[in-house]
């Protein structure tokens, strides 16, 4: 990929976020999926700690989790994955487990 569909994509993916917060300098990174039904619940932070979707989004929001920006589907909130060039970090990627 050229580096100007690279960068209009990054522009496109930012467009989508409602809030891209600052992380904190020690702020965690999200290392898993809680998923149920198919839906994602919650998160495994790379501390150990597994959080709610709902608690993910507030930390993002307080800078607590780095990586990602909120954005929103109707009412409910949740997180997305920052462009950062690499697939492997996206959260669509991660692997999922139990809560």
């Amino acid at each position: 990929m050229n580096k100007d569909r690279k960068e209009l994509g990054a522009e496109l993916a930012y467009a989508a976020l409602d809030d891209v917060p600052t992380p904190k300098a020690d702020a965690k990174e999200i290392i898993g999926l809680v998923k149920s039904g198919g839906r994602i619940t919650g998160y495994r932070l790379s501390d150990g700690a597994t959080v709610s979707k709902e608690k993910g989004v507030a930390m993002a929001k307080a800078g607590d989790i780095k990586g990602v920006g909120v954005a929103h589907r109707k009412d409910s909130e949740y997180l997305k994955s920052l462009p950062d060039g690499t697939e492997e970090n996206n959260l669509g990627n991660l692997p999922s487990v139990t809560g």
